[in-house]
């Protein structure tokens, strides 16, 4: 600060620096990201706007993820595109985190030196004093913590949603499969003690969120770090109790522990929502023996059975690898006969492919491209033909739609707004005359299906007005004008303190 002959501070007034965050990845990347928005504005950093150009952001944060193979070819792909851009603009900052940051460390500012800061997964809540001390040191700056420092749930965040929210209950992962290299990267499951996630879900619905999605890496684990086998269904029930909460979903489960208590949870607890994701892999026992998934296809459609018992209207949907290292046409068939018996809603198929560090990508009996691709077709064709058919039974059914913002790409062409049902099922329905906000309920008739999504083409029977639309107004009002502010130049740096405090399913393999 320079001082004026009549001893008035002549200060300099600096707009505050403009940030993107590029998440790739699962739902927990997405979550982080959240976590990485919150600590940046607490620093003093803004937002970019949407349609900022390649480059324009004065900060860009790449969150990565380590679980496909060209991971990294994505990353520095991305990472030379910004090279000149940043060679033109003095005082950019390029910053990675992630999965892949955990995993290369020095590797990335090797390749691409003109990164400022490598942080890693178990210490997100660094990135702002990081980026700092690369500026005023003027070299990059990498520190991945190997285990983890603070539960991500104490940093603060910006949501991206006012009408839903992730909950972060659990990080890491006990599991060892072949194919996944999460685990190594995420670290071994922590547990959140239960009352500070009933601590979290009060704050976001007296907010004004009224869905909430319980995320962890596998996520009806929960309660294995704390000594409770019951912890989970039992969270699920006092989630029940949270007045005015009206939605409770949650991702990724594990089949191994998938228990009778936890069903009679969701069937017993009337915000849980009838709708499942079980990651199935891969509908052959040899398989799932080579892949260290602790289960077997007769105890994968035993679950699913008793879940169909406990609820009938329940959708079900799943993850499934096709051209596993070793998978024979018999294997493959194994898998067709499971879709076929559990008749999944939905189902995201992936082609096998090698995940640098993982026991599989080692394994003989790679499987030849073009056969993986046949099959994938296969699989692929008789799940759409399987989704349509699931779907038609929608046809006829009144629903209650929560509205959902940007789930419609074709909304404003076709005049209609979009949302999910109960079972999280993508509704399109025709534009109500009374307004209608994202996280407002709509009651429609379904009277189309197609394979992804159904219709409601006749006029709503209702418009329930929720605390939750409310939200979304005031968080999409238009800022009162506000005095100048005076900047010093500098964002604060250190650790927020902490707060009450959310993908992908958790850990991207599933």
């Amino acid at each position: 600060m320079t001082i004026s002959s009549d001893r008035s501070p002549a200060v300099d007034v600096q707009a505050p620096k403009s940030y993107e965050i590029r998440t790739y990845g699962c739902q927990m990347n997405v979550h982080d990201s959240e976590r990485l928005s919150g600590l940046l504005e607490e620093a003093g950093y803004v937002r970019a706007p949407e349609g900022t150009g390649e480059g324009e952001a004065d900060i860009v944060v790449f969150n990565t993820c380590a679980v496909r193979e060209n991971a990294d070819n994505r990353l520095y792909g991305n990472l030379g595109r910004l090279a000149p851009i940043k060679a033109r603009r003095p005082g950019m900052q390029i910053a990675v985190g992630g999965c892949l940051a955990q995993k290369d460390r020095d590797t990335i500012v090797n390749k691409a030196p003109w990164v400022d800061v490598v942080f890693g997964t178990h210490n997100i809540g660094s990135l702002p004093v990081l980026l700092e001390r690369a500026r005023v040191q003027e070299e990059a700056q990498v520190e991945i913590a190997e285990s983890l420092e603070a539960f991500p749930s104490t940093l603060p965040t910006r949501r991206e949603s006012a009408y839903a929210a992730w909950v972060s209950i659990s990080v890491g992962c006990n599991n060892t499969c072949t194919f996944c290299i999460v685990p190594a990267l995420r670290g071994k499951e922590k547990d959140r003690r239960p009352g500070d996630i009933l601590a979290e879900v009060e704050t976001l619905v007296a907010e004004g969120v009224t869905e909430v999605t319980l995320l962890g890496q596998n996520v009806n684990a929960y309660g294995s770090d704390i000594g409770d086998r019951e912890a989970f269904s039992k969270l699920l029930r006092a989630c029940g109790k949270v007045e005015g909460l009206e939605r409770v979903r949650f991702t990724s489960p594990h089949p191994r522990d998938f228990t009778d208590d936890v069903i009679a949870a969701m069937a017993e607890t009337e915000n849980v929502m009838p709708q499942l994701h079980m990651p199935l892999q891969s509908g052959s026992d040899t398989v799932l023996k080579a892949m260290r998934r602790s289960y077997r296809q007769e105890r994968y459609l035993g679950i699913i059975e008793k879940v169909r018992a406990a609820m009938p209207d329940a959708a079900i949907s799943t993850d499934i690898i096709v051209g596993f290292p070793g998978e024979t046409e018999e294997d493959f068939e194994q898998t067709l006969h499971v879709v076929r018996e559990a008749r999944f809603a939905q189902a995201f198929t992936f082609q096998y492919s090698k995940r640098p560090g993982t026991p599989a990508a080692e394994m003989d009996g790679q499987v030849p491209k073009a056969v993986v691709q046949e099959r994938y077709e296969r699989l692929v064709a008789l799940q759409e033909e399987i989704s349509w058919e699931e779907n038609k039974k929608q046809v006829g059914r009144t629903l209650e739609v929560l509205v959902a913002e940007g789930e419609g790409r074709k909304d404003d062409a076709t005049r209609r707004l979009s949302g999910r049902a109960p079972d999280n099922r993508l509704v399109h329905f025709a534009r109500p005359e009374e307004p209608v906000r994202p996280g407002d309920v709509v009651t429609v008739d379904i009277t189309y299906a197609a394979p992804h999504h159904l219709l409601a083409e006749g006029p709503a029977r209702g418009v329930r007005r929720t605390r939750a639309g409310d939200a979304w107004e005031r968080r999409n009002a238009p800022e009162e004008k506000k005095p100048a502010g005076v900047m010093l130049g500098l964002p604060t740096v250190g650790a927020p303190p902490p707060q009450p405090a959310a993908p992908t399913a958790g850990c991207g393999c599933d």
